[in-house]
């Protein structure tokens, strides 16, 4: 089994001096987040793995590891909210999509016996799972938002014919769909002949056979595969439902520049206002102002 010690953990940090010296080089001003994100990371990690030897030693409830992956969720589902403040009610929705997805590829996974369930296998099993996931939900919900936002009048033009709000959305929720998987689908066709990925990495390194680490890796793929396809499919779907008010019309989605200005002028469509003035029915005129 291949272990490293603190002196081979210090002198790792040269790697990370690189980083720092080629910003510092091209003037890119980005040193002090290189070793900021470098500390952070592992400090991080470091505290991970005094609270991972606690939650899965041997003779601990298998309690404990549930505990650790219900939090895991949670704050996943808190990281693509801030990463997407964009997106509405993403954290919800984000909830939602992990714990469907950890239903499913951990219900093959353990119901079917590919993996023991034990504290050790369930962790690093979910933790994956939701890592590997976490980029394509947020680009599902922001690609959907924007396809939404910027082909508004497409939208109301569909609905205006009779279409309901689902078969209205439908083409927007493949464009967004297919814009979260595709990298994943991307990564998993280069796996083994490009890049060799980093569980196999730390199979073979701990000292595993090489075909044994082949195997694990490869469940673990499908894995990310499948957690992939099921988080931006309940984001996508979920979002249309919230988007859309029950009488098939969509709902206002703020552009960049609202988000930024908070006193900004919305130009809503005439549904919209009912008792106020509308620039698209009443012509030009007073605005009126966002509420605070």
């Amino acid at each position: 089994m291949t272990t490293v010690s603190w002196v081979g953990l210090v002198v790792s940090l040269l790697l990370v001096a690189v980083a720092a010296g080629v910003s510092w080089w091209q003037r890119l001003g980005l040193q002090r987040q290189i070793l900021i994100a470098a500390a952070r990371a592992l400090a991080q990690l470091l505290l991970v793995g005094v609270a991972l030897t606690l939650v899965i030693s041997p003779g601990r409830s298998i309690w404990w590891s549930w505990l650790w992956v219900a939090a895991m969720l949670g704050y996943a589902s808190t990281v693509a909210r801030r990463r997407a403040p964009e997106v509405p009610h993403l954290l919800g929705l984000a909830l939602a999509s992990f714990a469907a997805a950890a239903v499913v590829t951990l219900g093959v996974l353990f119901g079917l016996h590919v993996f023991p369930l034990t504290g050790r296998t369930l962790v690093p099993i979910a933790g994956m799972m939701v890592g590997n996931s976490m980029t394509a939900t947020i680009v599902a919900g922001r690609r959907l938002t924007d396809e939404l936002r910027d082909k508004r009048d497409e939208v109301e033009a569909r609905l205006a014919l009779g279409q309901p709000s689902r078969q209205a959305a439908t083409p927007y929720v493949r464009a967004a769909l297919r814009a979260a998987l595709t990298p994943q689908i991307e990564t998993t066709k280069a796996t083994g002949l490009v890049f060799l990925p980093g569980a196999m990495t730390g199979l073979i390194l701990a000292g595993a056979a090489p075909l044994q680490a082949v195997l694990v890796q490869a469940v673990v793929m499908f894995l990310v595969l499948a957690a992939t396809a099921t988080t931006t499919v309940v984001i996508a779907l979920g979002l249309i439902r919230r988007l859309f008010t029950p009488d098939h019309r969509l709902a206002h989605l703020p552009t960049p520049a609202d988000r930024l200005d908070p006193h900004a002028v919305r130009l809503l469509p005439p549904a919209y206002h009912p008792g106020g003035h509308c620039p698209a029915r009443d012509g030009p005129g007073q605005q009126d102002p966002v509420p605070p």
